[in-house]
C-alpha cells in the first residue's frame, strides 16, 4: 500500500518535512495558500539569509529558552545545518559574529535548489490551496474548487502570526482553541516618542552598547528610528521587556564605574557638559542624546546613569512588524514526537509551535530542525500504526 504524507505549509520548516517524508518513501504533497513558496524565507533573505550560528551545540542550545525545543536542534543544529545548505551546492561563509550565511547572500538560490531537489524525490506542491478543514479533516479551498485528501500522517507547518502578507496570519489558531498560547510578538524593536532633538540621529546605530532587561545582559547594537529603537540588541532581551523587565542601557560597556568617575573628575573649565563628556569619555553624539533624551533631571554622579540608562517606551509595534512571534501550539498539546494528542497521525512543526528565539540563525536553524523531527516521527508512527 502507497504511504502518503500531506504537509500544510511551505515555509521552511514545511518543506523539510517534506523532504524527510519523501526520502522514507512517502508521496508527499506540500499545500500551501500563497501563490509561491517560503515568502517569508525570502524575505529574511533579503539582507542577507542568516542560517544558523557556527558554535559550540552548548552555546547553541542556550539560546532556546523553551527546553522543549533543545532536542530537535540537538539532533538536526548548526553543523547539520551547514552540511545541508552545502549538499545543495550553496557554498557558505561565516562572518565575525558567528553567523552563517550564503555566499550568494540572498535566500532565492538556495530556495531554487531546494525546490529541484524536493522535485526529484516526487514532492508535489499545490499553490492557491487554503487549509478550510478541522483538525484531522483535509479539506481544501483551491482554484479548481474544494478537494479533499486523505493521507496517511499530514504534517501542519502554518507558521506564526506576523508578516501577514507573507502568507503566517495566525488564523489557524481559531481551530485549536484549547491547545493554542495566544500569539505575542518576539524579536521586535521598541516604540518610544522621541523629542524633537532626535531627529538628526535617525539611522544612527547605536555601538558600543550593553542593554539589560532582567537576567538578560547583551552586548549588541540598536539602530535610532523615527518610531523608537530597532537592531539586534534589542531583539535580544525583547522576551524579557514583554514580560515586565526594565530595560536599562550601558552606554560605556567597556568602562568601569569607577573609571568613568575618574575620568569625569578632569578639570572641565569653560567647556559645557557635552564637549567634557565628548573629551573624557570620548561619548559619541548619539550616546549624549540618549543620556539627555532618558537622563534627566541629570544628577551630579553621571557614572551610575552612564552605566544603567533607564529607557522609558510606549511598548511594541504591532505583532505584524514583528520578526518572529511567541505562542502558538503548546507542547503540552503535544507527543513528545510533536504529534497532536487529540489527532493521531496529525504532527505539527515551525513557528506555528509556542517556543522563541533570538536572531541569529536560530529561527531558521529550530524551523528546520522542528520540521525533520515532525517528519521522522510521522514516518515512525505510520509503520508502527499502519
Amino acid at each position: 500500500m502507497e504511504r502518503s504524507a500531506l504537509v500544510i505549509g511551505a515555509g521552511p520548516a514545511g518543506l523539510m518535512a517534506a523532504e524527510v517524508l519523501a526520502g522514507e518513501g512517502f508521496a508527499v504533497t506540500v499545500a500551501d495558500a500563497m501563490p509561491s513558496p517560503a515568502r517569508k524565507f525570502l524575505m529574511a533573505g533579503k539582507s542577507g539569509l542568516n542560517l544558523t550560528k557556527d558554535e559550540s551545540l552548548e552555546a547553541c542550545l542556550a539560546a532556546y529558552p523553551d527546553p522543549e525545543v533543545r532536542p530537535m536542534v540537538q539532533a538536526f543544529g548548526p553543523v547539520e545545518v551547514m552540511h545541508w545548505a552545502e549538499e545543495l551546492d550553496q557554498p557558505l561563509f561565516t562572518g565575525s559574529s558567528g553567523r552563517v550565511f550564503p555566499r550568494a547572500m540572498k535566500a532565492s538560490p538556495l530556495l531554487r535548489a531546494w525546490l529541484a531537489r524536493l522535485d526529484t524525490l516526487g514532492v508535489r506542491l499545490q499553490r492557491r490551496w487554503r487549509w478550510m478543514g478541522l483538525p484531522g479533516e483535509a479539506l481544501f479551498e483551491t482554484p479548481d474548487g474544494q478537494v479533499r485528501l486523505q493521507p496517511t500522517v499530514t504534517v501542519l507547518a502554518l507558521g506564526g502570526a506576523s508578516w501577514k502578507r507573507l502568507g503566517s496570519d495566525g488564523a489557524w489558531t481559531e481551530r485549536f482553541p484549547d491547545d493554542a498560547a495566544p500569539f505575542q510578538p518576539a524579536n521586535m524593536g521598541l516604540c518610544l516618542g522621541w523629542s524633537d532633538k532626535m531627529a538628526e540621529h535617525v539611522g544612527v546605530p547605536v555601538k558600543p552598547l550593553a542593554l539589560q532587561a532582567g537576567d538578560v545582559r547583551d552586548t549588541g547594537e540598536v539602530v535610532i528610528t523615527q518610531s523608537g529603537l530597532e537592531g539586534g540588541g534589542v531583539y535580544a532581551v525583547s522576551r524579557a521587556v514583554r514580560e515586565g523587565a526594565a530595560l536599562t542601557l550601558d552606554l560605556l560597556p567597556d568602562l568601569s564605574e569607577g573609571a568613568i568617575r575618574q575620568r569625569l573628575a578632569r578639570k572641565r573649565g569653560k567647556a559645557s557638559l557635552s564637549t567634557h563628556l565628548r573629551k573624557t569619555l570620548n561619548l559619541p553624539a548619539v550616546k549624549r542624546s540618549l543620556l539627555y533624551e532618558f537622563g534627566r533631571p541629570l544628577p551630579d554622579d553621571l557614572a551610575p546613569l552612564l552605566k544603567a540608562l533607564p529607557v522609558r517606551h510606549d511598548g511594541f509595534p504591532d505583532i505584524d512588524g514583528a520578526i518572529s512571534t511567541a505562542g502558538g501550539l503548546r507542547f503540552d498539546a503535544l507527543t513528545p514526537g510533536l504529534m497532536l494528542k487529540d489527532q493521531p497521525g496529525w504532527f505539527a512543526c515551525g513557528e506555528m509551535l509556542d517556543w522563541e528565539a533570538p536572531t541569529g540563525g536560530y529561527l531558521i536553524t529550530a524551523c528546520l530542525a522542528t520540521g525533520r523531527w515532525a517528519a521522522r516521527h510521522a514516518a515512525a508512527w505510520t509503520q508502527r500504526n499502519v
